[in-house]
């Protein structure tokens, strides 16, 4: 399989590793300077045409996104594409395509334990009663190659900022606990970091299987957090993905990832044909329309109710 990564910041270079381990032949779109062992294109048609790929990763700056998959669709490509998330800076209508697949890289959804928690709530039939979310890093630290005020997460113009940035707790709450009903929120930018984007936000929602729901982002945390609680009627869930560990009463299970784990399974999914967890177009898209009434919401002091 030959594939193309458009993109080479640093989550273009993970994906090239990754795919590299899988023994697939990648090819990068980018305009900087590459390893000369790296087969580098300055231009997407070009690409296509010359490299004949049978399956794209999407991974530069999300402003770029929808240009990209116009190109790849412009171009007849009829292999199986991967947009980094989040699928678009704003919502928009997905190109016309004869895509094979096309799937949006919310790869937390291969992370073991939250596989696990979906299976449980699902085939239990059990309903959440409260679900606390948390997920904070300092911004600075993200990136170790690049001055964190020149990164897109810096600039709202470039669809950076932490709702964007952390959507990967929309997509997971969206896919296990259903959509959203209302919601409301607080956010900004409150800090002293040299930035343009929101580094903060605070969200409270109904979704159709629970109830209540809060979300925290930020850029802030110096020492990394990602957490959910989850109270059921039966039972507490308490999961760490930092720590990777998840408590169930009194049961504590463990399991070994690393940084790479959730993104190899992603990509095995998708070369294999197995990406049915993967998330959909369709589920991104509304993903961004929810990130729209967050904004809303955050910006008229108000409840978004969906009709």
């Amino acid at each position: 399989m030959k594939a193309i990564v458009v993109g080479y910041g640093s989550i273009g270079k993970r994906h090239v590793r990754v795919l590299n381990d899988l023994g697939v032949n990648v090819a990068v779109v980018s305009g900087q300077e590459l390893p000369t062992e790296i087969t580098k294109f300055s231009d997407l048609k070009n690409a296509i045409k010359n490299w004949e790929p049978g399956y794209i990763i999407v991974a530069n700056k999300t402003h770029e996104h929808y240009n990209s998959l116009r190109i790849i669709s412009e171009e007849d490509f009829k292999g199986k594409v991967l947009v980094e998330k989040p699928l678009f800076d704003k919502v928009n209508d997905i190109p016309p395509n004869n895509f094979s697949d096309l799937k949006i890289a919310y790869n937390l959804r291969s992370h073991p334990l939250l596989k696990k928690i979906k299976t449980i709530l699902d085939g239990n039939k059990k309903s959440a009663i409260s679900v606390n979310v948390y997920v904070g890093s300092y911004l600075p630290g993200w990136r170790q190659d690049m001055d964190y005020k020149n990164s897109y997460s810096a600039s709202k113009e470039m669809g950076g900022g932490v709702l964007r940035d952390l959507s990967h707790e929309l997509d997971y709450i969206l896919w296990i606990f259903g959509p959203w009903k209302k919601l409301t929120a607080l956010s900004g930018h409150f800090s002293n970091l040299q930035i343009n984007s929101d580094d903060a936000v605070s969200i409270l929602m109904e979704t159709t299987r629970c109830p209540l729901v809060s979300i925290h982002l930020n850029y802030l945390d110096r020492r990394p957090r990602r957490e959910i609680l989850i109270n059921t009627n039966e039972e507490t869930i308490k999961l760490d993905l930092i720590a990777n560990i998840m408590e169930i009463g009194g049961d504590k299970t463990e399991v070994s990832v690393d940084r790479d784990f959730t993104y190899k399974e992603e990509h095995l999914a998708m070369l294999n044909g197995d990406s049915e967890d993967i998330c959909s177009a369709e589920e991104a898209c509304f993903t961004l329309t929810t990130i729209a009434a967050i904004e809303k919401a955050s910006e008229s002091k108000i409840w978004i109710q969906r009709t």
